[in-house]
């Protein structure tokens, strides 16, 4: 008897995890994710010296109206993308979010993100080229695998000389969840981005007044 009803009861709760997973099903919706992370700022209040303009990165990639999407085991989509649906534009920011609290040698930089033509003041202008931002999830049963990708380069133009720096920055992540949040794949998709800048800092400085390599 005991063991009848054990059956019943576990038979019970696998219909109920089924019957949410069936509700789950994609309609085609779209969901903005917010990948800047927050970043403490240094201990010290005062800025470098140096003006650096972040121009918005060209968008190169081969599909421009999405960063991807969520394959839902019941059949339908859920798309992904990022809040203003520009992710050059997103990465621009990102970069001097990290820049004004904590940059190179863990000190505020004095930045700004917008076109060099309108700062003709600026020391260091950073351009870029994104060829890869991605967010995908593939639901199965139990379990929810995402994907994070990213590939873009960073050229920055000395003014005090013309010389120019260029760095490609490229990385992927990837985790199984059980239980599934867009939160999930928002958190991966920041660590992706936060982890090449963070590369793209240590393997520059600045010296002079200039975007040097560090090595």
């Amino acid at each position: 008897m005991k063991s009848m009803m054990l059956r019943q009861v576990v038979g019970v709760s696998l219909v109920g995890v089924m019957a949410m997973m069936a509700g789950c099903a994609g309609k085609g919706e779209t969901r903005y994710l917010d990948v800047r992370t927050p970043t403490a700022a240094a201990p010290s209040p005062e800025q470098e010296p140096v003006k650096i303009v972040i121009e918005p990165f060209e968008d190169r990639r081969d599909d421009r109206t999405r960063v991807g999407q969520r394959t839902h085991l019941w059949g339908g989509v859920t798309v992904f993308n990022v809040a203003g649906e520009r992710p050059g534009e997103v990465i621009a920011l990102a970069l001097a979010d990290r820049l004004k609290n904590r940059g190179w040698r863990g000190r505020p930089w004095k930045v700004q993100v917008g076109q060099s033509a309108d700062a003709p003041d600026a020391d260091i202008i950073i351009s870029g080229q994104v060829s890869e931002f991605s967010a995908t999830a593939k639901s199965r049963a139990f379990s929810t695998v995402i994907n994070t990708s990213n590939k873009f380069s960073i050229q920055a133009r000395n003014v005090i000389d013309s010389s120019t720096t260029i760095r490609s920055v490229e990385g992927a992540q990837r985790t199984t969840v059980f239980w599934f949040a867009e939160e999930d794949v928002q958190e991966l998709l920041a660590a992706t981005l936060k982890e090449g800048i963070d590369r793209f800092i240590a393997d520059t400085m600045v010296k002079d007044r200039a975007l040097r390599p560090a090595h």
